[in-house]
């Protein structure tokens, strides 16, 4: 069976990481084309061509020729396309949106800032650095009071918001935050960790080039 999307990122995203959770747990196959930020691959005239913004991810649909960036946008395209993680119902989706939209606004952005510091990517004065994990332990707070007593952020299954949510906090040990100080946060993160084909970052996403 011809492999349906190319996923274009970098195995140490974040954010390319939580497209390749998706099309993991949906038993979907995908090629991976490496991008290599360090050589400035990103900001050339090839990649910017399917990828406006100059980011990653982009997804290319090679059924329909469509290309897609930014991660939340790509989750609901491909929640579309592959009748997995949409929700129960229109509301469920609206519901679901919302919170992959806070994500990037209040968890995401001070999260992934967190974790580049903490292993060396980015240097910044102690008291930035400990304003950035204030920041990104309010929004883990946000999550535990939503996540009290309930096994989704949306409804009784899980949906592109928990994959996308789960795509920040998977990488809780290199940010050097520890969830067991959530426990409602850190029981979500075990659920996710058990749907049928989880894979771990190293799992999902390839260091190299993976052809179609």
């Amino acid at each position: 069976m011809a492999v349906r999307f190319r996923l274009n990122g970098h195995f140490l995203s974040g954010p390319t990481y939580k497209v390749g959770l998706m099309l993991t747990l949906s038993g979907e196959p995908f090629a991976f084309k490496m991008v290599n930020l360090m050589a400035g691959e990103h900001r050339g005239p090839d990649y910017l061509a399917k990828a406006r913004f100059g980011q990653i991810p982009c997804l290319e649909d090679l059924q329909n020729g469509r290309r897609l960036v930014q991660s939340a946008a790509i989750l609901d395209y491909l929640a579309d396309r592959l009748g997995r993680f949409g929700g129960a119902s229109y509301d469920e989706r609206l519901e679901a949106r919302e919170w992959m939209f806070w994500d990037f606004d209040r968890l995401a952005a001070p999260f992934y800032r967190t974790r580049m510091i903490a292993i060396g990517f980015a240097k910044v004065h102690e008291e930035v650095a400990a304003d950035v994990r204030r920041v990104a332990e309010a929004g883990i707070a946000t999550l535990e009071r939503h996540l009290a007593g309930r096994d989704w952020l949306v409804g009784d299954h899980p949906t592109i918001a928990d994959l996308d949510v789960y795509g920040v906090l998977a990488f809780a040990g290199e940010a050097k935050i520890d969830l067991s100080a959530w426990p409602a946060v850190a029981a979500f993160v075990a659920r996710v960790e058990a749907l049928p084909n989880f894979g771990r970052p190293a799992d999902v996403l390839p260091k190299a080039d993976r052809p179609a």
